[in-house]
């Protein structure tokens, strides 16, 4: 048998895989859905790190200064902006007493920003539901109330949150939409929810709402200083202790913009690409030849002839693109896109990987490990 036939195997396999875990992944998935209010709502300590978000942070600090049926205190840490994030934020919170603005201290050797700028948070914070948002997350009146309510009703010891994600300009919109790909098409939520293995974890650091005690029992930020991809490593530590994780889609009622701009989205996927990939250039170019495989040779062999198999395969691609889309309320249409998609993808794990050779990425004026 010839290669192609192989390869044409394969890439079948590979798909069938993947819509067979997007289809249990659609039924089986939690979202978020508007909470009515409840007068045994824990206290829950809103907790944003923020660095340089001026231009968001106004928004933010209203709409969770507007939350409804939701118990809640809301603390900010500047984390050595140089943008007037802290005044715009204080503005904003007008006085409100359940807001407080918090001076983030030196970076200690040995601490990524961000880690150490939740440490600090959560050591302010006297909630017993620590919630951690971005400073770029909008969160809609019934947000936290609903959150809340799924981390109660699912027994959840850290609720992760996917936002619904906001894309503009043509870098956002093909390549944003692929984590929910990734984790709709590559993640089987009944092991995520229901067995103990790590291997079956994953978090979005744009929201993680952790019950105070599960946070103290996995060490907390501290315990992930070093980490880039802090997020995930928290989610394996919870179920490495024996807790639960539950993971949600935003359904509307948390949403983000993460990024404005190709460069913006090029430098902040390439800072995580290679950590998501366990730090190994050898499986993230085995992971790379995967998507090429699946989602681009089957046009390339269509077009030199290949008949109606090749034909079959990109649509069967494209069409597990569109739904994950569609679940996660992006454009349908983009999915028609998906091999530009994988091509800019390729960039990024290019970008990352030069910046393994040279040493370090850059983040928001700091250098971050690759």
């Amino acid at each position: 048998m010839s290669l192609l036939f192989w390869l044409g195997l394969f890439v079948s396999l590979a798909l069938l895989v993947i819509g067979l875990t997007v289809l249990m992944n659609l039924l089986f998935s939690l979202r978020l859905t508007p909470a009515g209010t409840s007068p045994t709502t824990p206290l829950i300590s809103i907790l944003i790190p923020a660095r340089n978000e001026a231009g968001v942070i106004a928004q933010t600090i209203r709409q969770l200064r507007g939350q409804q049926g939701a118990n809640i205190e809301l603390l900010l840490l500047d984390d050595g902006s140089s943008d007037g994030t802290a005044e715009q934020a204080q503005q904003a919170a007008a006085g409100d007493p359940r807001f407080q603005l918090l001076t983030g201290q030196l970076l200690p050797a040995g601490w990524l920003g961000k880690n150490w700028a939740c440490h600090q948070l959560a050591q302010a914070a006297q909630g017993d539901i620590l919630l951690f948002l971005d400073a770029d997350v909008q969160t809609t009146p019934t947000a936290v109330a609903a959150i809340a309510h799924l981390m109660a009703g699912s027994q959840a010891d850290l609720l992760t949150v996917w936002p619904t994600q906001q894309t503009v300009t043509w870098g956002e919109r093909l390549v944003v939409p692929l984590m929910a790909l990734a984790i709709l098409g590559y993640l089987p939520i009944l092991p995520v929810h229901y067995t103990p293995w790590p291997a079956f974890a994953a978090a979005n650091g744009q929201c993680l709402a952790f019950r105070r005690a599960a946070y103290a029992a996995v060490g907390g930020h501290e315990a992930v200083r070093e980490q880039v991809v802090e997020d995930v490593v928290l989610a394996r530590r919870i179920k490495a202790q024996g807790l639960r994780l539950r993971m949600a889609d935003g359904a509307g009622l948390v949403s983000c913009r993460m990024y404005h701009d190709w460069p913006a989205v090029r430098a902040g996927f390439a800072k995580n690409i290679l950590a998501g990939h366990g730090r190994s250039v050898p499986f993230l170019a085995l992971s790379t030849l995967f998507h090429w495989l699946v989602f681009i040779f089957p046009w390339v062999w269509w077009l030199a002839g290949g008949g109606w198999w090749p034909l079959a395969l990109g649509a069967a691609g494209l069409a597990i693109r569109a739904l994950t889309a569609a679940y996660t309320r992006q454009r349908v249409g983009d999915a028609l896109l998906m091999p530009l998609s994988v091509l800019l993808m390729t960039w990024i794990a290019v970008q990352s990987v030069w910046w393994r050779w040279r040493g370090q990425g850059q983040w928001k004026g700091r250098a971050v490990p690759t």
